[in-house]
Formats: C-alpha cells, sequence, structure tokens
C-alpha cells in the first residue's frame, strides 16, 4: 500500500507537504524489505559489459571511480571501503521493475529508473547534492545518513565525483532494512555502510531547460517547414563590402519569426522524448513469435504487459511508445490507458481485434509480451 511506503501519509499528503519541499524519513516503509536481488546477482549484473556500473574506493582524501563492466577481483577488496552502483536495475530484475512502478505515484514522465549499490563497512560515495528528487530505500545491513539543507554547494576540485567541500550536516539518521528516506533536489546528503549493504535508489528525471530546449529544437528542424527565400531586390551599394547590410538581418530575423510552435507540438515532443530509450537499451524481439491466433489465445488467457524497457506514456488520446507517437485505433484509448498506467493487462480484458493487433506488433518488436499463464 501507498499509504505505508510513505508512512501512513496518503499521495496527495506526501505531494503538498514533502515533494520537493522537505525530506520524508519512513521507518519499516516495505517491512521484511532485503532488496530484490542477492550480492551475487548485483555483482554479476556489475560484471555484465551490456549493465552500467560504477565503482567507488576512497581512502581518506583520496577518491577512485571506475566505471563497469568490472572485474570479480575488485568486488572482493576489504582494505579500504568501496561500493559499486548498479544504474536500470529496473531493466533487468522483473522485481527491480515492480519496486520502480510502486512509485507511480508520481507521474512516469518524471520517474527515471532503480538504482542499487552495494557496499562494505565504511562505503559510500561522498557527501554530495543531486539535481533531482530520490527516495533511498534500506536493503541488507545498515547504512548512516547525514544530511542538510545548506546553500554551499562548492566541489573538491579534481575529485573524479561531485564532493562537498564543506559539508554541514543538520540531520543523522541509520537506516535499516524496509526503512526509506526521502530527499528533494539539492539536499546534500551522505550515505556511509555500517557493516555490509545495500541501498536501492529511486529517481527522477530533471532535465535542465538547456536540454530541453536543444533537444525541442531538434524535433522541431524535421517539423519546420519555411517556404520562403531570401531576396534583395532593393539592394544598395555600401562603403564596406565584409559588413553585414542592416537589410539582411532584418528580412532573416522576419523569416526565422514565422517558425511557430504551440502547446500541442510541446505535448507531442515530450511524448516522444520522455520515452525515448537511453541509448544503453535494446529490445529483443522474440526468435520464434507466436502467430496471431495463438498470440490472442495466450493474451485471452493470460493478459499482456509491456516490456520492462519500453515507456508509454499518452496525452489528449495521443500515445507515445519508446521514443515514437504510435497510431492507436479512438476505441481502444481508455484500455491503453490503463496499460500505461498498470503495465499490464489482466485475462478478461476486451481484447478486440484491433487492439490485439496492436500489441501483437508490439511483440513481436519486443515492447511488449503475452503473460505466463
Amino acid at each position: 500500500m501507498t499509504t505505508t511506503l510513505l508512512g501512513g501519509l496518503s499521495p496527495r499528503q506526501f505531494l503538498e507537504e514533502y515533494w520537493q519541499k522537505k525530506p520524508l524519513l519512513v521507518r519499516q516503509a516495505l517491512p521484511g524489505f532485503t532488496g530484490v536481488v542477492s550480492r551475487e546477482e548485483l555483482f554479476d549484473l556489475a560484471c555484465d559489459p551490456d549493465v552500467e556500473s560504477r565503482w567507488v574506493r576512497h581512502d581518506g582524501d583520496t577518491w577512485e571511480v571506475e566505471h563497469g563492466p568490472q572485474r570479480r577481483s575488485r568486488l572482493r577488496g576489504k582494505r579500504t571501503p568501496w561500493t559499486v552502483l548498479v544504474q536500470g536495475l529496473n531493466l533487468w530484475v522483473p522485481d527491480g521493475d515492480e519496486l520502480l512502478h510502486r512509485f507511480d505515484f508520481i507521474p512516469q514522465a518524471r520517474l527515471d529508473d532503480l538504482m542499487v549499490s552495494y557496499a562494505v563497512d565504511g562505503g559510500g560515495v561522498g557527501p554530495h547534492f543531486d539535481n533531482y528528487d530520490v527516495f533511498l530505500l534500506q536493503g541488507i545491513g545498515k547504512r548512516r545518513w547525514r544530511i542538510g539543507d545548506q546553500k554551499d554547494h562548492s566541489l573538491v576540485e579534481g575529485a573524479p565525483l561531485r564532493i562537498l567541500k564543506d559539508f554541514r550536516p543538520t540531520h543523522d539518521w541509520i537506516l535499516e532494512p524496509g526503512d526509506l528516506l526521502y530527499l528533494p533536489p539539492h539536499w546534500a546528503h551522505d550515505g556511509i555502510a555500517v557493516g555490509e549493504c545495500t541501498t536501492y535508489s529511486i529517481g527522477f528525471r530533471t532535465p535542465t531547460a538547456q536540454e530541453l530546449g536543444v533537444e525541442f529544437l531538434g524535433w522541431m528542424q524535421e517539423r519546420v517547414c519555411l517556404d520562403s527565400v531570401y531576396a534583395d531586390p532593393d539592394l544598395a551599394p555600401q562603403e564596406n563590402s565584409g559588413q553585414i547590410p542592416e537589410a539582411m538581418v532584418d528580412q532573416v530575423a522576419a523569416m526565422l519569426r514565422a517558425i511557430r510552435w504551440d502547446r500541442g507540438m510541446v505535448a507531442d515532443f515530450l511524448g516522444e522524448y520522455l520515452t525515448e530509450p537511453k541509448p544503453h537499451v535494446f529490445f529483443d524481439p522474440p526468435d520464434e513469435p507466436l502467430s496471431a491466433a495463438r498470440f490472442a489465445r495466450q493474451v485471452g488467457k493470460a493478459g499482456y504487459r509491456l516490456d520492462a524497457r519500453s515507456v508509454l506514456l499518452f496525452r489528449d488520446g495521443r500515445f507515445f511508445l519508446n521514443g515514437e507517437a504510435v497510431e492507436v485505433p479512438a476505441a481502444e484509448s481508455d484500455t491503453l490507458a490503463q496499460l500505461a498506467h498498470h503495465r499490464r493487462l489482466p485475462p478478461g480484458t476486451a481484447f478486440s481485434p484491433a487492439l490485439l493487433a496492436l500489441l501483437h506488433d508490439w511483440y513481436r518488436a519486443g515492447f511488449g509480451h503475452p503473460q505466463e499463464a
């Protein structure tokens, strides 16, 4: 239940009182939780070249960072504190995907990924701040969190990580398995393992205005059609031929003012931009896909689910899947909106021929799968 996850708060109360305002510590948000992967499974993922990972070791004020794939020998060190972090756990572990989507009381358009960190005693990534919201859920072991809402975000020069130069915590807690800590953006924090431990981080997307602007202009490039041609029939001689004429600046400025966009175009851009798979994400179409008839029987019997790598969003009847707008029969909009929300359709859903054809196409591309009976 979301209210248990949020310490008795409803999603509305949490959003109104805490979201991007102040931290929230919830003891036993998930009673009995010890993680969704074992230590060995986590190490296997860290050593996989297809999985994004980092290894961090520190010795006093000296920090060392190595990007994956990791070496098994590196994950046995005991002399100095170290941690290994695996990004996108939700893409590789079904239970990780389930855990990530327990936080769907925040729009999926904001949801990023599930990261897990494993640390030996004393391990961590140093005092730092993030530009995004994060929920920190304790798996095995204990981790000490010190946090503070400081204005000084000066960083240690030359460090391979964004380490705060002058960390001044105001709260100090030890989290145990199942405890949850929410931190708004820019809150300084430092998590140090107390013995062996794992922490699961649910992070959210916070693109900068610069990033959005660049991406939107790139998206607009394919949609702008300016049919005028530069012309200067009234061209007059000028004293220096190297000077750009004022009339040219005025005319080009007028031509560029013809570039227009509206709210609907912004929504379409966001639909494609927010569902675009990350560069390291690839889909696996089935080697021997079910025929349309067998697919229909399987889906009718057991239901259908989106692949963990798929992102399906919608607005005003427009649907976007994995970076592209998709044509959806109007009669199926409500059903597909439920698929976007729950990421699965249960058996007993009214699977019309049009809907089955669409879902079969997605299945053949690796975007979704029939549920197992």
